[in-house]
């Protein structure tokens, strides 16, 4: 039987975990945290996300209580730029669900305790040492485990790539972004992302996007040091469960295999928040190394995955450059854009598809 070690108990290691388990290898997996994450932190959950999910019954608990994103609004100031009915334009099993990522965990976490693996928090990985058959753990408490395979899913500042000497190559943007998680007295903009390219106080332009991810709760990111002072519009804020500022980072891991260790997630990958990705990519991560390992095809986790990491690290580049910026001859193409998708049928089927598909 393998023996498995996961470091990080996001979604990507509980991914990893629930596929594993579905599939007769049982893991362990381990987390610094004292308990599950309270921060809601990533919140679009992508239909092939669910698909993923659903193999363990996990995708059903996500769709019953997330919030189904119906429609699309974008602006630019107070001109509207596209406003679409998604719900017309994507079969069902084709829909986005919104959910704070704690939520997300805490049912991933106990579904996975269902099939008899709980994961031990409070359990911080110091030093991971890897020949070619095994690889060596050292723990926080001074204990050492041996395994055949280490899945470090352990986020942007992880332990076990840092301990195998992998390169974390890119650059870190020098704009501070930040997000909001409130509360608001009554169901407001239910099933709609509002998103705003705003006038902007430097040489770039700013943006806004407003996600509603529970009922009475409203998720904002922006390109500015304050989202919620930023939001052009007024909300009736009941609390401010989170707010806080971060700045982007651009990486990738030079390699995702060393020896008997695996990136995976913010491991081996970070970028642009922007067309909410990133969590997305991990589970798909989570996914094709369980495959890898049960099915003994290691060998090709990394040519499968870094590319479709690349791409998705240059499509939200991309993305976010063109939202931002100032030049008005990419300004003009955002309104023939945006114009021609609102007023086609053809256009609009194929914009919801993309925002639907990693």
């Amino acid at each position: 039987m393998t023996n498995v070690l996961i470091v990080g108990a996001g979604p990507t290691g509980l991914t990893t975990a629930l596929e594993l388990t579905r599939q007769g290898i049982v893991p362990d997996i381990v987390d610094a945290k004292e308990s599950p994450s309270w921060k809601s932190r990533a919140v679009a959950i992508l239909p092939r996300s669910i698909e993923i999910l659903n193999r363990t019954g996990v995708g059903d608990h996500l769709i019953r209580e997330g919030v189904r994103i119906t429609r699309a609004h974008i602006r630019r100031g107070k001109r509207s730029l596209l406003d679409i009915d998604l719900s017309k334009l994507l079969d069902k099993e084709e829909q986005v669900i919104a959910l704070a990522q704690n939520r997300t965990e805490i049912l991933m976490s106990k579904q996975l305790e269902s099939m008899g693996v709980s994961v031990r928090y409070d359990t911080k990985v110091t030093s991971v040492a890897t020949s070619e058959t095994s690889a060596t753990v050292t723990f926080a408490d001074g204990t050492t485990k041996t395994y055949d395979w280490v899945v470090g899913a352990d986020g942007v500042f992880s332990t076990v790539r840092d301990s195998v000497h992998i390169s974390y190559n890119g650059y870190e943007l020098d704009e501070e972004w930040s997000i909001a998680d409130v509360e608001v007295a009554e169901e407001q903009h239910h099933g709609t992302i509002n998103a705003w390219l705003l006038e902007g106080e430097h040489k770039t332009r700013d943006a806004l996007v407003m996600i509603p991810i529970e009922r009475n709760r409203i998720r904002l990111i922006s390109s500015t040091s304050d989202s919620l002072a930023a939001l052009p519009l007024t909300l009736d804020v009941q609390d401010i469960r989170r707010t806080g500022t971060f700045k982007i980072s651009v990486r990738q891991a030079e390699q995702y295999i060393k020896g008997r260790v695996i990136l995976a997630g913010d491991a081996a990958h970070t970028h642009s928040p922007v067309g909410g990705r990133g969590m997305n990519l991990g589970i798909e991560d989570g996914q094709a190394i369980a495959d890898a390992l049960v099915h003994n095809t290691v060998h090709t986790y990394e040519g499968k995955r870094k590319p479709k990491a690349t791409r998705v690290m240059r499509g939200t580049e991309k993305a976010r450059k063109l939202i931002t910026s100032n030049n008005l001859g990419i300004v003009f193409g955002i309104y023939v854009v945006t114009w021609c998708i609102q007023h086609s049928y053809f256009l609009q089927k194929k914009f919801a598809k993309n925002l639907a598909k990693l």
